[in-house]
C-alpha cells in the first residue's frame, strides 16, 4: 500500500513556526519533510506535508462540531454513528472554526479536562471531559470542546489519531 502523507493548507497569516506549533513538531522536522519549501516564505493555499500522522482519507471516522447547536456528531464512513452534547467557548475565547485533526489523546489530564484530552491540531484547543457536567449545553469554555466525560472517553476509545475534525460555526 502506498504511504500518502497528511497535507495541510497554508492559511492566510500563518507561520511555519505556527504550523509546527499547532502539529507539535518541530519546525525542522516539517522543513526536511519539504525540501523545496523556503521556511521564510510560506503562502496561503501552499500545501505543506505534516509527518508523523495518517493521511485524512486513510480514516474512515470524521468529527462535526456544531458550535451554534452545542452538538459534536460522529460519523463512520459518511454515516452518522453517534451525536454528543456539548460546551464551546464564551464569547471572549471563541471556539475556533476550520478543519482540524486529532494529533494526540491524554488520559486524566485532570482539573478541569477532566478524565480525557485529545489535542486538536491547534495549539491550546481540543475537545475533553470536565470537571463541570453542568456546564455541558454552554458556551462556558475557554475555546475548547467540552464533552461529559463519559462521552470523551467512549469516543477517544473510538477514533484514531489523525481524525478529521470540522468544527462548525
Amino acid at each position: 500500500m502506498e504511504v500518502v502523507p497528511l497535507f495541510h493548507t497554508v492559511m492566510p497569516g500563518e507561520t511555519l513556526n505556527q504550523i509546527a506549533k499547532d502539529y507539535r513538531k518541530p519546525v525542522a522536522t516539517i522543513i526536511r519533510a519539504n525540501p523545496s519549501i523556503n521556511p521564510n516564505r510560506i503562502y496561503p493555499g501552499q500545501t505543506i506535508v505534516i509527518p508523523g500522522f495518517p493521511p485524512v482519507h486513510t480514516i474512515p471516522y470524521k468529527i462535526d462540531v456544531y458550535i451554534s447547536g452545542r452538538r459534536l456528531t460522529l460519523s463512520r464512513n459518511g454515516v452518522v454513528q453517534k451525536q454528543y452534547p456539548i460546551a464551546v467557548g464564551r464569547m471572549l475565547y471563541q471556539t475556533p472554526t476550520g478543519n482540524f485533526i486529532i494529533i494526540n489523546k491524554a488520559p486524566n489530564p485532570g482539573g478541569p479536562f477532566g478524565t480525557m484530552w485529545m489535542s486538536l491540531s491547534k495549539e491550546h484547543y481540543g475537545i475533553h471531559g470536565t470537571n463541570d457536567p453542568s456546564s455541558i449545553g454552554k458556551a462556558v469554555s475557554k475555546g475548547c470542546i467540552r464533552m461529559y466525560n463519559h462521552d470523551v472517553e467512549a469516543l477517544s476509545k473510538i477514533i484514531p489519531i489523525g481524525t478529521p475534525v470540522t468544527i462548525h460555526p
